[in-house]
């Protein structure tokens, strides 16, 4: 079998490699840059990555490409982001980034020529009634499959994912044992095209700063400013600079510039039990065909729990009520939904912020 493999210069990809080499595979390696070019700010820190990445090559004998989609990144995951947050919602890149460059720019450029793509994602592969489906994995706390709640049906009966079966301590001490380059490298964390610099600085770039009201919503008092709505998310508690909290983040008026907040003893703000879903997007198929309400598996962010709720559908209206109260529904995240028993990821929907008082922008 002729498979391509995508590393990073992570553990997680230099053991996906390791792996299949085992198994007698010789992969050839592909490294998306993502970062921008000229931009010292901007640009992803590639050096280091590329270099662990020629190592891992090196070490097995595999040839190392590095296929260049910066600017279909920019042009479509961070327009996309940008967009979002001018809007006044949540975006989230990741998702984006795996749909439209990982499993889509990528394929077009040198995928297609490969019978399999192998990525270090934690997610697993099923086959049931014939079809492919894409299932979760088995560490609950790596779990990526919400990352991956855009693909469709072509890119997943593609993908290889070797990690799926081991939990992450396990591939860190395979690392280790096979002494790997990277066996040491810490886990990266946030969006890699930021560069050196965070995501408000980034929003500050291309949005700037407008200085605006915080409210109270049980008072209406302002109790605060903020730079700018856009920095601000549903459900943040981190980052508002106000005294005799924890406080926060209820909705949003972007009309007004307005953000409005509450105490973290006011969970009936705080906290909801349904949201709408718009624009779901089914990997394989419907799992569930028909509109009688289901149990269903659900995530909201990424996050180590499978929340429990039931589903009701309304034509290509997607409602879901949890089991159990939810913290900072966000609009423009996407509702991950999976089976009952959260082993098959069965695609994602926007989070509408229409339906919810607590979730209105």
């Amino acid at each position: 079998m002729n498979i391509a493999a995508l590393i990073s210069g992570g553990v997680d990809s230099a053991v996906a490699v390791h792996l299949l080499c085992e198994q007698g595979y010789k992969p050839d390696l592909f490294y998306i840059k993502i970062g921008m070019d000229g931009d010292e700010d901007l640009t992803c820190t590639a050096e280091e990555d590329i270099e662990l990445c020629t190592a891992t090559a090196r070490r097995y004998g595999l040839n190392l490409n590095i296929i260049d989609l910066h600017r279909q990144y920019w042009d479509n995951v961070v327009a996309y982001a940008i967009d979002k947050v001018k809007r006044g919602l949540t975006p989230n890149p990741d998702v984006m980034c795996n749909k439209l460059i990982k499993f889509g720019c990528f394929e077009q450029e040198a995928g297609h020529l490969y019978d399999k793509t192998a990525t270090g994602h934690y997610a697993g592969i099923l086959e049931k009634d014939g079809k492919i489906w894409l299932g979760t994995a088995q560490d609950p706390v790596k779990d990526q499959t919400d990352f991956l709640a855009q693909i469709d049906y072509l890119q997943v009966s593609k993908l290889l994912f070797p990690l799926g079966g081991l939990m992450k301590n396990e591939v860190r001490d395979i690392a280790l044992q096979a002494k790997l380059p990277s066996a040491r490298r810490k886990d990266s964390q946030g969006i890699c095209f930021l560069g050196k610099i965070n995501y408000n600085d980034f929003l500050r770039r291309f949005l700037g700063e407008k200085e605006g009201a915080v409210i109270e919503v049980e008072t209406g008092k302002r109790i605060g400013t903020h730079k700018g709505y856009w920095f601000h998310t549903i459900g943040q508690r981190k980052g508002l600079g106000l005294s005799g909290g924890p406080w926060f983040v209820i909705r949003k008026n972007i009309d007004e510039n307005l953000i409005y907040v509450s105490r973290g003893y006011n969970t009936e703000k705080q906290y909801g039990t349904d949201f709408a879903l718009r624009g779901f997007h089914f990997i394989t198929e419907d799992l569930w065909k028909g509109n009688s309400p289901v149990d269903v598996s659900f995530k909201i962010r990424h996050t180590d729990t499978f929340m429990k709720g039931i589903l009701t559908r309304e034509d290509d209206l997607f409602r879901i009520h949890s089991h159990e109260p939810l913290q900072g529904i966000a609009p423009g995240q996407f509702g991950v939904l999976y089976d009952k028993d959260a082993e098959i990821c069965v695609g994602s929907g926007e989070i509408s912020p229409a339906d919810n008082g607590s979730t209105a922008i």
